[in-house]
């Protein structure tokens, strides 16, 4: 029986380009990687109370150019089988969809919640810093509600510890595989099946 390779992923959950390289990783993957999810923020001090719709930050700090831009091309995440919504998206803090991401993967469920987490975001245009909300896909996935007080701090420490290994804003997803090969941004589907295909260095 094949030993799965295991696979780490860096990755926001209100980061288009993330939930783009995580769709492709995972189908190159097909259930036959060990992937482990790793908390990043790209914005870690946007407010967690209420949400802001996405179009009107991107007004404030790209410009009404961008967002026509956008908001016209209708074929973007199609190839992919994603369909997005931006116009629905609300600009929110992520560190509690995180740490539901954090609490599923403990069971098993870890790449199946961030899924569901990416979609209620650009797709349903669902608030994923409302505790009501998370509840409630939390319980459609399957992931039963945490007992560990210490969530909170294990989460900023796993924040901490990947912002430390230079992860930057423009480099997630950072999928970081078992030989050592890095890949930053969305890469192509056939990338990610390469590079978990390719024969692995005897140790020592």
């Amino acid at each position: 029986m094949r030993t799965k390779r295991r696979v780490e992923i860096a990755l926001d959950l209100a980061c288009v380009r993330c939930y783009l390289g995580f769709t492709r990783l995972t189908r190159a993957a097909d259930g036959e990687a060990e992937l482990t999810i790793r908390p990043f923020q790209a914005e870690p001090d946007a407010p967690s109370a209420g949400g802001e719709p996405l179009f009107e930050v991107w007004r404030r700090t790209r410009g009404e150019a961008f967002v026509q831009q956008v908001a016209s091309d209708t074929s973007f995440g199609v190839a992919d089988g994603l369909e997005l919504h931006f116009e629905r998206a609300l600009f929110t803090n992520t560190f509690e969809a995180h740490r539901l991401v954090a609490r599923a993967s403990a069971q098993g469920l870890g790449e199946r919640m961030a899924e569901r987490l990416f979609r209620a975001y650009f797709t349903d245009g669902l608030l994923i810093s409302d505790r009501t909300t998370l509840a409630r896909l939390a319980a459609e996935t399957g992931v039963v509600a945490a007992t560990d007080a210490d969530e909170t701090a294990a989460l900023r420490a796993e924040l901490d510890r990947v912002r430390a290994l230079g992860v930057q804003v423009d480099a997630v997803p950072y999928v970081a595989f078992e030989d050592g090969t890095v890949l930053e941004g969305a890469q192509p589907e056939d990338a990610y099946r390469a590079a978990l295909t390719a024969p692995l260095t005897p140790a020592g």
